[in-house]
This record gives C-alpha cells, structure tokens and sequence, in this order.
C-alpha cells in the first residue's frame, strides 16, 4: 500500500488504557504528569478513565470498559486517525479475557504510526520528547488512494 503523511498537532488526542494490575501505576504516572497533560485531550477505557478523572481531576473521555468492547472502541478511533498517541500499560504476566482486542489496539497503533508506551519509562520517554507539545508529520497508509484504485 502507498503512503501519505498526516499532521499531528500539538494538542495531541491520548488515549489511557491499563490492566487491572497495571492501573496504579498508570494513575501514578497521571498524576505526575497532569501539569502536562492538561493541554491535550484524553480518552480511555471505561474504568481507568472514571480512576484517572476522579484522582487527577483531568478531564477524560471515557469510552466502555475494555473486556465490554472499550479496547475496540479506542482502535476504531485510531483507524479514523482521532487518536494521535496511545499510553497503554498492559499486563504482559496475567492473561485477560479479551486478549485479542489487545493484540487487534497494538496492531492499529502500529499500522496508523502513532506513537505508543506500554509501561512508564516509555511513557515518560514520550511526554519529555520535543514532539510531544509541538507538530510532528507522521508517514501513515495511503488508504483513500488505496480504494480508489479498488473501486475504479
């Protein structure tokens, strides 16, 4: 498939997302960084984003939880290039029920090229980087171009 590039602008689109032994530590890692980001726009999973809103006071759109479908709801958002920049810290040590949409949000994060932590130095990594605050071009998949070709 041929590429294009997509802006991502400074305001970023962030979805939270964490197991549940992971939750802690994703609501550590917000609260050390609300300062930051407070000028971004957050999204997450049912029960992390009502933990995040509740101990931060940040704003937080909440989709469904993720076993009921909120994993499958951040992809689609990802898939329609709505989300510019994932913070997801899975459990790699407890097996979860719904471990394919897992495997299906990782995969939509690598082929739409947003950026992605899956634990908190990497996290940490991404909200110190000089891209976070600023406009960074992001080669994606060309797919208007793609089924254009399909359907003429």
């Amino acid at each position: 498939m041929e590429s294009t590039t997509r802006k991502i602008t400074a305001s970023k689109n962030i979805a939270l997302v964490a197991h549940d032994h992971c939750k802690p530590s994703l609501l550590s890692w917000t609260k050390k960084n609300n300062e930051r980001l407070q000028t971004h726009k957050l999204y997450a999973t049912g029960t992390t984003g009502n933990l995040i809103h509740q101990h931060t006071g940040l704003p937080v759109t909440s989709m469904l939880s993720g076993p009921m479908g909120g994993d499958q709801q951040i992809g689609s958002m990802i898939a329609e290039q709505k989300i510019d920049l994932l913070i997801f810290f899975w459990d790699p040590l407890n097996a979860v029920p719904h471990d394919p949409d897992v495997k299906a949000l990782l995969r939509l994060a690598t082929v739409w090229n947003i950026p992605v932590a899956t634990n908190p130095a990497t996290a940490d990594f991404l909200i110190t980087s000089p891209y976070f605050d600023n406009v960074i071009d992001v080669v994606i998949p060309d797919y208007e171009s793609y089924l254009n070709k399909r359907t003429n």
